[in-house]
């Protein structure tokens, strides 16, 4: 690998710079994965541009800009983001990590941007970025301790239990039940690893949307007076109505959301500094040690984790929170920290924050 060019085209990306083949270039070369190069060059990057632990003039602006600049799905598809495992400081790795997730998506915004650099363009509002994100996939642990890697199965029925038929199709687990009354209540629990998301269909026909690093717990019938399920991570909820069985769902064995039929999102992984529930429609009612609160759409509460404390954020952006059930990024008005808690759940990606 050539240092100087690589060297040379990382500082041409930051400055805006860069050329259609000079992505093209640079993608490739970060490809070959020298990781003791690349640090070299970063540290040197940040150095020259003297950034610090608390500011990064210029490098972040130029990553956050690139990740939020309008790219094309196809493209990202076709070129598929290169993640990295390994731990470093944050000053260096966090750019190279949005650099490599960016980079490579980047060249065809880069390439278009070139093809109609000569013809007159109408103002456009600004979009998120489209990234390709992890692919569907989780870990099925039934009720008898049994596991099933579900990403590498066909379709057809794994299993049958409490009278109702397991699933599998085109990556969505679904639960049938066949007329046959539960004897037993068989509690399963699916998994999804970083860079995974996975979508299943409970008995009742309530769907479940699971993002990266998340589980949801949950019988494989409901056969009592109400619904009851449990979640870590971040899930999608669109329920199934039955106002004569309220469907509960429980966080982090700290706080409670209690609905009819609604559609909800809830983020409660743990390096997040609460538990925060939207609602999309209908109506929760959300329950801890220190009360319930109640909100309606468009709506968030957040249970600051450890204390209990309950705030309710209006007219929050539903859209951006619930982009990931799309496979879409949206990182409008976030911060450095907030999107790289996203590329490395997406990505399996590890980064050491450093905020001293």
């Amino acid at each position: 690998m050539d240092e100087q060019r690589l060297h040379e085209l990382i500082e041409r990306y930051i400055s805006d710079r860069c050329s259609p083949e000079d992505m093209r270039l640079l993608a490739a070369m970060i490809a070959e994965g020298n990781e003791e190069l690349l640090s070299t060059i970063m540290d040197r990057q940040l150095e020259s541009s003297n950034a610090t632990t608390d500011d990064f003039p210029g490098i972040t602006e130029k990553i956050t800009v690139a990740i939020a600049a309008k790219i094309s799905i196809q493209q990202a598809e076709q070129s598929p983001v290169i993640p990295i495992k390994q731990t470093r400081p944050w000053k260096r790795w966090a750019v190279a990590a949005a650099l490599l997730a960016t980079v490579s998506t980047g060249i065809y915004f880069w390439q278009s941007k070139a093809d109609t650099a000569d013809q007159p363009i109408a103002q456009q509002p600004t979009t998120p970025a489209v990234i390709a994100p992890g692919k569907d996939g989780a870990i099925l642990t039934l009720a008898d301790g049994r596991t099933m890697v579900l990403d590498s199965l066909g379709n057809g029925t794994l299993t049958t239990q409490s009278g109702t038929k397991v699933v599998l199709n085109n990556g969505q687990l679904s639960y049938t039940n066949n007329g046959t009354a539960a004897t037993e209540i068989a509690f399963n629990t699916i998994t999804t690893p970083k860079g995974r998301q996975f979508r299943l269909q409970l008995e009742d026909g309530t769907k479940v949307w699971l993002n990266a690093a998340s589980s949801l717990t949950y019988p494989a019938a409901f056969n009592g007076k109400d619904r009851r399920v449990e979640i870590t991570g971040e899930a999608f909820f669109e329920v199934a109505k039955d106002q004569s069985r309220p469907f509960h769902v429980k966080v982090n064995n700290e706080t409670e959301i209690e609905v009819l039929g609604t559609q909800f999102n809830i983020n409660s992984y743990s390096n997040e500094t609460s538990i925060s529930t939207t609602l999309i429609e209908g109506s929760v009612q959300i329950n801890n040690r220190d009360g319930k609160t109640r909100i309606v759409p468009g709506q968030q509460a957040q249970v600051i984790s450890g204390a209990g404390e309950v705030k309710v954020l209006n007219n929050v952006n539903t859209g951006k929170i619930t982009a990931w059930k799309d496979g879409v990024f949206n990182f409008e008005n976030a911060s450095l920290f907030e999107v790289m808690r996203q590329l490395e759940r997406w990505y399996d990606i590890e980064v050491e924050y450093d905020k001293g």
